[in-house]
């Protein structure tokens, strides 16, 4: 009897991928009974190219302060605000941008994340949120066939900033011993066991697959197009095994016992900025292995962002975010915005102290840093905070604040607070698309595409 006979499937869907590891659920039919179904992992290689190119995306969570976070003024001769301030030693290799903004996040409140890397609609009749796939995840196709991992994807906390093309969200490392496990430790009974779960897991997606052809003409064209979106998931999957098999004979690089251990550790959060610096080394290291060239780092969701206690500010970033005006409020959200720039600036500094082949790690890798909310107080989505930084061996020119809101506003007035908010809440330049900065990255990563999202072009000001 097939696996997807329609009354086993109404008694239990779970069992069918029961074991494999969960990442992916089975969308419910109309034909089924609630349940979950779930599967498991990815990888594989072939000749690196000699140059790189790589990219990563940092994400700050409820916007910023908005009044202190404001550069004022345009092009290579501006000054760094307050707290981007510790951005200055790297000032030729980076660029501030202003006026950016997703039109489908105008007023929106937490799901600014969900679609920072997408710019996905988030339906405003409160229907179910389908989003597409991430710029990330654009690349990571391209550069997968050279790494161990296609691409990887962190939280200090929260959820995930990557999205398969089915919409599907790429579930995120946290800790650093199971990030640092992932990525250099040995499973347990070595390359064979590794390969026998390897092989059980490939023949119950064949299985899965070769029924799903037969259990695809009872069903009507609602769960058909339910089910082939699940199955293109699983087809993605056994992808992944594929390479995964085909990487278990290449030994992991080999990590000094001193530097695992400093990587292992178990940080509490209460230690902020041990964890942030404990990830961002991890994402150097993982980079500079090559390990994979595509890498997510999400430093919080809207609801879920870190108090910092070591610098006195004992409210996670959501509460800050509504500070309703208050003055002592809004001087903690700003020490919390000028905290993340210096993890920020500690990354970058990271990046730049590796060589390789005469360029610096930086040089091959381009590194964005921002929201998908500026004033968050009210959710104001335009005029988003971004810094992008690196890149430079890859045609990125750096070394301006590139602003979209000066041609049309031609000053900034950061003493009327609330002429300020409307700046980011209403976009000054409608055609300013965030989309447009992640198309430049994604070509600059050579994925072939002329649009991404609601792109209506690339962000020339960078292009060198």
């Amino acid at each position: 009897m097939s696996h997807f006979n329609f009354n086993r499937w109404r008694i239990n869907r779970r069992h069918v991928l029961r074991g494999l590891g969960a990442t992916l659920a089975l969308p419910l039919l109309n034909c089924m009974d609630s349940g979950k179904l779930v599967a498991g992992e990815n990888v594989k290689n072939d000749a690196a190219p000699a140059k790189p190119k790589r990219s990563v995306f940092i994400y700050i969570p409820n916007g910023v302060n908005t009044l202190t976070w404001q550069i004022e003024k345009a092009g290579a001769d501006y000054e760094l605000s307050g707290p981007l301030k510790s951005l200055e030693e790297h000032r030729n290799q980076i660029t501030p941008i202003s006026g950016l903004h997703h039109p489908n996040g105008i007023g929106q409140a937490h799901e600014c994340d969900k679609i920072w890397l997408t710019g996905a609609k988030i339906s405003q009749e409160g229907g179910a949120f389908r989003n597409t796939v991430s710029a990330d995840q654009m690349m990571a196709e391209v550069t997968s066939p050279h790494t161990r991992f296609s691409s990887l994807e962190l939280a200090v906390t929260g959820g995930t900033l990557a999205w398969s093309k089915d919409g599907i969200p790429l579930p995120a490392e946290r800790r650093p011993k199971q990030i640092f496990d992932r990525l250099f430790g040995v499973a347990p009974g070595g390359a064979e066991a590794a390969k026998r779960n390897l092989n059980r897991r490939g023949s119950v997606l064949d299985t899965l697959l070769a029924d799903a052809k037969d259990f695809r003409k009872q069903i009507g064209t609602e769960d058909r197009n339910k089910l082939d979106e699940y199955l293109n998931a699983v087809r993605d999957v056994e992808k992944r095994t594929r390479r995964s098999y085909e990487w278990l004979d290449i030994p992991k690089p080999e990590v000094a016992a001193e530097t695992k251990n400093k990587l292992t550790r178990d940080i509490p959060y209460s230690e902020a900025g041990d964890l942030y610096r404990t990830i961002y080394d991890l994402m150097v290291l993982a980079l500079r292995t090559d390990m994979t060239r595509v890498i997510t780092c999400m430093s919080g969701s809207e609801s879920n962002g870190l108090a910092i206690p070591e610098i006195g500010v004992a409210q996670s970033r959501h509460e800050l975010s509504h500070h309703n005006g208050d003055p002592e409020q809004l001087r903690r959200l700003t020490q919390t915005d000028t905290f993340l720039a210096q993890q920020l600036s500690y990354f970058i500094g990271k990046l730049k102290s590796h060589q390789e082949d005469g360029e610096t790690l930086l040089d091959r890798t381009m590194v964005l840093f921002g929201s998908g909310m500026a004033y968050g107080h009210s959710h104001g989505n335009a005029n988003l905070p971004m810094v992008l930084a690196g890149g430079g061996g890859l045609g990125i020119k750096h070394g301006q604040h590139v602003d979209f809101n000066l041609p049309k506003l031609g000053a900034y007035d950061l003493t009327n607070a609330r002429g300020h908010y409307g700046v980011c809440s209403r976009p000054v330049d409608s055609d300013a698309h965030l989309s447009n900065l992640l198309l430049t990255m994604m070509q600059k990563m050579d994925v072939p595409a002329d649009s991404f999202a609601d792109s209506n072009g690339v962000v020339s000001e960078i292009l060198g």
